[in-house]
């Protein structure tokens, strides 16, 4: 389990209490860096609320810094770092220096991988309470970041709520501890496959009833990174998965229709080219509504995916009533990956 990782293995990652002066600062939207997933990015800060967000970049040399704003920070991200592929160092973003150490002058292969964005502080409208801001990247004297290698890769999108954000993978408190973006269905399908990934889940949202963090219900935050900050669009997206409905269950059936059917539209319209497949909710939550709602759609590229039997609360798969526990994610992922590779193949073949 996840929970086995320590804080700040000192022989790879040193926390510093006030920033190392360096004489070259590489920006945040330097062509050098590589993101996935939703990050607002200009030449002061790339700045991502989601769990599952990834940055990677290549230097050469032994040391760089990354930089962080943490002025509004309440409750610290949580990350991990690897190096050259290397054991993962938990890291939670509460101060402005993370000093990462490499053996030899490499060149060396950096992910930072965001673990948790706490779900229950602002992290829509700035000032924002938590999340990751990345404001550059400072390599050590006699160090240099590299160009990224380019590469063709197949393209994933997972919108969903505190599910897809992996709130609860680890253990059944709804604390940063316990969650995991990292260790939720849509990492594990996009590692699996070799895919560039976004991943985009917010606690408590479905769509009709809004998140936690100030977050719009689905249709009102989709297309942004967060309030004022536009996404990039999912135009190129091979697959995008959808798991929306749990947290409306409220709504009745009519009202929930509609939102969902305005949702998928969104969705097809932004992504003309994916294949959209729209997940019955684990607890079945709505199941009927979606699977009318995408035969009403009446498009050959949207398919409603039949998930009862997945998931067995008996077999240790959920903490708590809804959230799957991290052998839960990894049976999710596994039916995802026949299915992904039923309909459009497998890319590492």
């Amino acid at each position: 389990m996840r929970l086995g990782v320590t804080f700040l293995a000192a022989s790879t990652v040193a926390v510093l209490a006030s920033p190392v002066h360096h004489s070259t600062l590489v920006r945040p939207d330097d062509r050098r860096l590589a993101y996935e997933g939703h990050w607002d990015r200009t030449d002061r800060a790339a700045t991502t609320v989601n769990s599952g967000s990834r940055l990677r970049f290549r230097f050469a040399g032994t040391g760089v810094h990354l930089r962080f704003d943490v002025s509004t920070v309440t409750v610290p991200a949580q990350v991990y770092v690897t190096v050259d592929g290397g054991a993962e160092q938990l890291y939670a973003v509460d101060r402005a220096d993370l000093a990462i150490a490499a053996d030899g002058r490499g060149p060396h292969t950096v992910e930072l991988s965001v673990k948790d964005v706490y779900a229950r502080v602002e992290r829509w409208t700035p000032p924002l309470r938590t999340g990751v801001a990345l404001t550059g990247l400072a390599p050590d004297p006699g160090a240099r970041i590299l160009p990224q290698r380019p590469s063709k890769r197949l393209e994933l999108a997972f919108y969903g709520d505190s599910i897809t954000q992996g709130v609860m993978a680890l253990c059944d408190v709804n604390t940063s501890d316990c969650a995991d973006g990292t260790a939720a269905y849509p990492t594990l399908v996009a590692d699996a496959l070799r895919a560039k990934l976004t991943q985009v889940g917010f606690g408590r949202q479905g769509v009709i009833q809004t998140g936690n963090g100030g977050v719009p219900a689905a249709s009102g935050a989709y297309g942004w990174n967060f309030a004022g900050s536009r996404a990039d669009p999912d135009r190129d997206a091979d697959v995008v998965v959808v798991n929306q409905g749990t947290n409306d269950a409220a709504s009745a059936p009519a009202d929930f229709r509609a939102a969902y059917l305005t949702y998928l539209r969104q969705l097809r319209s932004a992504a003309p080219h994916a294949r959209i497949l729209a997940l019955r909710p684990f607890n079945g939550t709505h199941a009927d509504d979606i699977a009318a709602v995408v035969a009403q759609l009446a498009d050959n590229h949207v398919e409603f995916v039949y998930t009862v039997g997945w998931l067995s609360p008996a077999d240790g798969d959920f903490h708590g009533d809804v959230h799957p526990s991290e052998q839960g994610h990894r049976k999710v992922a596994d039916h995802l990956l026949t299915l992904i590779r039923t309909t459009i193949g497998d890319p590492r073949r």
